[in-house]
Parts: structure tokens; sequence; C-alpha cells
């Protein structure tokens, strides 16, 4: 798991990380328009929407080490691609194919892990890979601005393709070239129409289950990243905060968030997944609905305070709960669709924002968001059952002798 998984997720974390503030002016060294900027940046999102359906039909028929090494090669020459880009066009295209290997590599690291844990450290493992990702995304702006300030603004891509490719290698290395997920996304014993028959029977049997967790999580998603936009922008637009301050805000948030990525894990395993899902929503709720009542940057800090934690307990849980639903003999093919309707929420939260706060204002577009987050909480509290303790596969013997031990052995 610490080189399969883990150490891969924070380096392409902090890799992705140096992109957020130069790719915006990359962009515009092309001549681009404001709004053309705005689709560059959206460009690898809408690429690993697109992809998630296609990716889990692909991790569906692969090995495991084959399909990760897959999603992280494409990666590597998208990145580089965009860095070499001659143009506008090229560089939009490099983004979108970035998305679809993005969504490849998700899948089946996601699905790996489902067979590599159980319902009782599922939620640790989960978890962890959850706060190690957001702890990387945090330190990787930082770093990418002072080498594209020194080096040039191609240089981050140069250094992020670099990573992918001894990523590729940390995968071969770390993986043994028969490794499968299990029966699950590894090749199935029969033929190719057994092996379709096998996923379409599992995928009908949890298609209700699917739309109804995903549905809630739909709702979460959406409140997830429309505090990212919701809560710079009242401090800049209605409080008329310095640009120093809207940044030690955000930054007191999202300390808040990764500090709490264990503890997260510890209440899935030990009480229940529903228990840190649903007080994490509650909790982003009342802060949302708090933020049209503050009126300076301590009342501010506050609400973005007690947001940042709401979101810290639920680090992992949308993977957990992913894993706890797939069906054995089509666990890829559900991530995708579950790893679909959650990249939904994550574009559909900015969407939201943005359309009532040039409607109704800032103020109104936070109550709005927050009633998505109580939304959200009441569905999973009420619509979702509990999955701890339900009849899991499971981990596949080909994958726990990688950990040296059982996977539950520490349980």
């Amino acid at each position: 798991m610490l080189l399969a998984i883990y150490l891969p997720a924070i380096l392409l974390a902090i890799c992705d990380g140096l992109l957020i503030p130069t790719l915006p002016i990359y962009a515009d060294g092309f001549g681009a328009s404001v709004a053309v900027i705005g689709l560059v940046l959206a460009a690898e999102g809408i690429g690993t929407l697109i992809a998630d359906l296609p990716a889990g039909r692909i991790v569906s028929g692969m090995r495991v080490r084959d399909a990760m090494v897959l999603g992280t090669l494409i990666l590597a020459v998208a990145v580089l691609g965009a860095g070499l880009a001659p143009n506008l066009g090229w560089l939009l295209v490099s983004r979108l194919v970035s998305g679809a290997g993005l969504a490849i590599w998700n899948i089946s690291r996601h699905a790996f892990m489902v067979e590599a844990t159980r319902g009782t450290n599922r939620g640790r493992a989960m978890s962890t890979l959850g706060g190690l990702t957001r702890l990387g995304g945090s330190m990787g702006p930082a770093v990418g601005g002072l080498l594209a300030s020194a080096l040039g603004l191609r240089v981050p891509f140069m250094l992020y393709a670099a990573v992918a490719l001894a990523t590729v290698v940390l995968l071969l290395s770390a993986l043994p070239a028969g490794a499968r997920g299990g029966a699950t996304h590894g090749r199935l014993v029969g033929s190719h129409a057994e092996e379709r028959a096998k996923r379409r029977a599992a995928m009908a049997g949890v298609r209700v289950t699917l739309f109804n967790a995903g549905g809630a999580q739909l709702l979460g998603q959406a409140v997830r990243t429309g505090r990212r936009v919701l809560v710079p922008l009242y401090a800049a637009q209605v409080l008329g905060l310095d640009v120093g301050v809207v940044g030690l805000i955000v930054s007191v948030s999202y300390l808040a968030d990764m500090s709490l990525f264990y503890p997260a894990g510890l209440i899935m395993d030990r009480l229940g997944r529903k228990f840190a899902i649903v007080p994490s929503f509650v909790l982003q709720a009342v802060g949302m609905a708090l933020v049209p009542l503050t009126t300076g940057a301590t009342g501010l800090t506050l609400a973005a305070l007690l947001m940042g934690f709401g979101n810290g307990i639920s680090a992992g849980t949308m993977l957990t709960l992913g894993a706890d639903l797939a069906p054995k003999n089509a666990v890829a093919t559900f991530l995708g669709w579950w790893r679909l309707i959650g990249d939904a929420g994550f574009v559909a939260g900015p969407l939201i924002t943005g359309a009532v706060a040039s409607g109704l204002g800032l103020g109104p577009s936070a109550l709005v968001i927050g009633a998505l987050g109580a939304g959200a909480a009441a569905w999973f509290a009420f619509g979702v059952p509990e999955t701890l303790g339900r009849p899991l596969a499971e981990p596949s013997a080909r994958v726990a002798p990688l950990t040296g031990t059982d996977p539950g052995a520490s349980d």
C-alpha cells in the first residue's frame, strides 16, 4: 500500500498542485481570453468526467498493475505535451487527455484498494489516501510558483512528467507482474461474453443502490467544491478583505481539513461510515449558513474553520463507501459509475455557486450551498444503508502478500 498507492498518490498530488498557479499564466501567454483560460483550467476535469465510464470498462479487463501503469503513462505523456504545447489547441487537447489518464489511474488504484483492505481497516486506508492527496495538493502550488518564477513556466510541466514516469517505475517494482485486484477487475476465467454477462448481472443487482448513494454523494461533492469558490469570493467582494487575508483564511480552513484524515478513518472503522459522513456535511452546512452572517475576517475565519473540520472528517468517506458498495464481479465498472457521479458533483458545485451568486448575490448562494449540505447529510442518514459490517469480499490472496502481512492483522 505504501509503495503502490500512498507514495504515488502524494507525488502526483504535489505535481498536480504545481500547475495551479502556473497554468492560467501559461495559457494567457498564448493570447487566450479569460473564458478560454477557464476552459483550459476545466479541461482536465472535463476529460476525467468523460473518461470515467470507459476507464471503468478498461480497468475491468486488465490486471491491476497494467491499468495503474497505463493511466500514469497517459498522464505523463499528456502533461509533457502540455508543457511543450506550440499553441492553445494543443494545450487544451493535452489537458483533456490528462483527465482521461487520471480517470484510469483513479479507478485502478481504487479497485486495488477494494481488494487489499477489509471492512475493519478500509476506512483508515481510504482516509489516509484522501489525507495524503490533500496534503500533496496543498504543497504543490508554492513549489510550482517558485519553479516557474525562477526557471520558466514550462518547467513545472516537465517536472510533473518526470515524476509521473518515475511513478511508473515505482509501480512496476512494487507490484508483481501477475498482481491483480482479484477476480473483480483482473481477467476473469471464461470467455469475454461470460465476463460481460457477469458484470451486467452484478451491476443490475446494485443499480438502485448506486444511484441512491450516488445521489447523496453528488450533493456532498457539490458542497465541497462550492466552498472552495464561495469563501474567497465572499471575503474579497463582500467583506473587502485583502488578498493576503483571504489566503490566510483559506489556509487555516485547509489546515483543519488536513489534520483530521486519520481520525476520520478511525470513526468509519470503529463506529460506522455514516458516523463520519453525516456529521461532516452537517458541519459544512452550518458553516456555509454562517457565512452571510459574518461581518469581518474573524467571523469568516471561524465559519471557514468549521467547514474545514467538517470536510476533514469526511476524508476518504466517498472512497470507502464506493468500495463497500462495489459488487464482487464488477468492481471497476461500478467504480467508474461511482466516480462519474462524484465528479459531476465536483463540477456542479462551482456552477451552482456562480449561477445563484450572479442572480441573487453571494449571501444567498452560501445559503443554497448550505442547504445542499443539509440535504446530503439527511440523505446519507436516512436513505443510505450503513455499510460497516455488511458482507464484503475478503482481500485477494494475490494482493495481501504485497504488504508482507495480512492486511487486517492490525485489527
